[in-house]
């Protein structure tokens, strides 16, 4: 398989190209276009109450987009969102990304809704991760653009701004300070990081542009 991203930072999509029997899942209505002699067809992700747990609490879909050709053929996919699209290597290791940026996948990755504690419930992202695993190629989608940074030791970000991390970083969330600053800074809650490993942000946040929107169409 070959692959080329394109349109990043604001308008991600991703041109695949299939050899021969290659098989690429997609996220349902993420495919953009593809070459005349693909086969698409869908298949579940992992066991059904591994999907069901998924589609119930990490909001992916029970299905996902496989297309494949004995001859190999091309295809284009992007995100409904505008923003970035990043690619992940797995090697027998994991990464968490964020209930709804899961994009697209070989075969060999496995993606499980996984409870992030009772912290994770008060982040404003939902109590929920999605955890890949296996080998193989993952992509993800942000809203706005992808900011990848390498973690060795504390970092602090806005919840709302966190897509993806290295199950090597453990963290926590917390306010801005005492409840005065956390309620009238603006800023809500934070992630403390610790640890050494790769943590993926986005440049905007869809909480964001909504607040900016809404007194706007009233």
């Amino acid at each position: 398989m070959k692959f080329d991203i394109k349109g990043n930072p604001s308008y991600g999509e991703v041109d695949v190209e299939l050899g021969p029997g290659e098989v690429f899942l997609i996220e349902p209505g993420a495919m953009s276009r593809m070459s005349s002699n693909m086969k698409s067809s869908f298949q579940r992700q992992g066991g059904f109450f591994s999907a069901m747990f998924r589609k119930m609490f990490g909001g992916e879909n029970f299905f996902l987009g496989k297309y494949s050709h004995e001859n190999g053929g091309t295809l284009t996919f992007a995100p409904s969102i505008p923003g970035a699209v990043e690619h992940y290597n797995l090697s027998n290791n994991r990464l968490n990304i964020m209930a709804g940026s899961f994009l697209a996948c070989t075969p060999g990755i496995n993606i499980k809704a996984k409870f992030g504690g009772l912290k994770a419930l008060f982040s404003g992202e939902g109590a929920f991760l999605l955890e890949a695993s296996g080998n193989g190629d993952l992509f993800f989608n942000s809203f706005g653009g992808i900011i990848e940074k390498e973690i060795n030791g504390e970092f602090i970000v806005d919840t709302g701004h966190v897509v993806g991390f290295e199950p090597t970083l453990n963290y926590k969330i917390s306010g801005m300070g005492n409840w005065k600053s956390t309620m009238l800074s603006g800023e809500g809650l934070v992630m403390t990081f610790n640890g050494t490993g790769k943590i993926y942000l986005q440049t905007r946040t869809i909480d964001g542009i909504a607040s900016w929107l809404t007194p706007r169409l009233i």
